[in-house]
């Protein structure tokens, strides 16, 4: 087993499909794509691609641990009582556990994720 790994930002499988819960959702009706890549440390580190359709929902960490790197698209994030923030192709950003906030996708985006629980 090779314990290096590539990330494909365009992977060809089927991704795994869903819609926002009710009590997340906020505004629209966004669509959601995961393509997980790499799972390790028991499911607890888990690497791939998500895309997501316009709209707006709350977003909640818990004890999660999230890196991010925007392929393509547009999003805003607002931490519950701080500005908000844009993000969009290029960038690269951190949610620690315990972030609260609303996750706004305002171009259709799709980024690279590693998960830490």
């Amino acid at each position: 087993m090779s314990l290096l790994k590539t990330i494909d930002p365009n992977p060809s499988f089927e991704p795994k499909h869903r819609t926002a819960e009710p009590d997340r959702l906020i505004a629209g009706s966004p669509a959601f794509k995961t393509w997980l890549q790499d799972t390790a440390k028991e499911g607890r580190v888990n690497t791939g691609v998500f895309e997501a359709t316009p709209g707006e929902t709350h977003s909640i960490k818990g004890e999660t641990f999230e890196f991010c790197h925007i392929v393509h698209g547009v999003i805003e994030l607002t931490e519950k009582g701080k500005e908000p923030v844009i993000y969009r192709a290029g960038d690269s950003f951190v949610m620690k556990p315990g972030y609260v906030g609303v996750w706004k996708t305002i171009e259709t985006v799709r980024k690279i994720f590693v998960t830490v629980t």
